[in-house]
């Protein structure tokens, strides 16, 4: 099932139309459900700035599997190991945080693909146990499978954008817009929205599409993520979980204090 879904996920980021995912941050695996049951078109799982932990996780990636959208999970910064252990359960996609320069993008590598592009450590829990694939028609697939994206958001990840899409085994980048905001301008702001990060939008956009990988971002609302969608990415989360919780709660809220009793 991971394979079929992290090939359908592949042959989506090569459409012209981009892809929208729901956000998950909270440490429970039913909000990937009620994501999913709307029309996102997957959702990503926060590890590294949201409260969820591995066993959640794992479980959310497994929530997911009977609606055949894609679970994308952000690991931690550095924890290339966590990585390898959520595609064992399923993952269709690791993105990887603070990806500075190639290097960073080879060790994530080595980690989560097979030899000969990397050393991951064999063992694909779901995979084998729900009997989609046998040991060696999975390992014959797993490299093509999911995918591995780099998240680029400091100044310095943007001057090495080129080596960090150029490592075999990566399959695009990933913008954090606030972080890269942040770096751009040496502190002075967070503007995950200025032209500058727009710009660099698009810059990364030509270079993924260059190489026949893809670019994803971050986005915190619709019209931003429409904004994103036009300078070139292919997928695009939109808020997150605990933000739109809020968001509605404010509006039931308003419209039950305006609406005569």
């Amino acid at each position: 099932m991971q394979i079929e879904i992290s090939r359908k996920l592949r042959a989506q980021l090569a459409e012209p139309a981009p892809l929208y995912t729901g956000w998950m941050s909270i440490n429970e695996s039913y909000i990937v459900e009620i994501l999913l049951a709307e029309a996102f078109d997957g959702a990503i799982v926060d590890m590294q700035h949201g409260a969820v932990d591995a066993t959640v996780a794992i479980r959310a990636i497994g929530s997911a599997a009977g609606s055949g959208k894609p679970v994308l999970v952000r690991i931690p910064i550095g924890d290339f190991a966590c990585a390898a252990k959520l595609l064992d359960w399923g993952a269709s996609a690791i993105i990887a945080p603070m990806i500075n320069c190639a290097a960073d993008a080879q060790l994530l590598v080595s980690f989560c693909r097979y030899p000969p592009v990397g050393a991951r450590s064999w063992g694909p829990q779901r995979a084998l146990a729900h009997g989609a694939a046998s040991p060696g028609d999975y390992l014959r697939q797993a490299n093509d499978g999911p995918l591995l994206i780099a998240m680029i958001e400091t100044s310095e990840a943007m001057d090495h954008a080129d080596a960090i899409l150029d490592v075999d085994g990566i399959d695009g980048v990933f913008i954090g817009p606030a972080d890269l905001s942040l770096s751009l301008t040496n502190g002075r702001e967070i503007n995950p929205v200025s032209n500058q990060i727009l710009d660099s939008v698009e810059s990364l956009a030509t270079k993924a599409r260059a190489r026949g990988k893809h670019l994803l971002a971050f986005c915190g609302d619709g019209a931003t993520a429409a904004a994103f969608a036009h300078a070139g990415c292919d997928l695009i989360s939109i808020s997150t979980d605990a933000a739109m919780i809020r968001l509605a709660a404010r509006q039931e809220l308003a419209t039950a204090r305006r609406t005569p009793s």
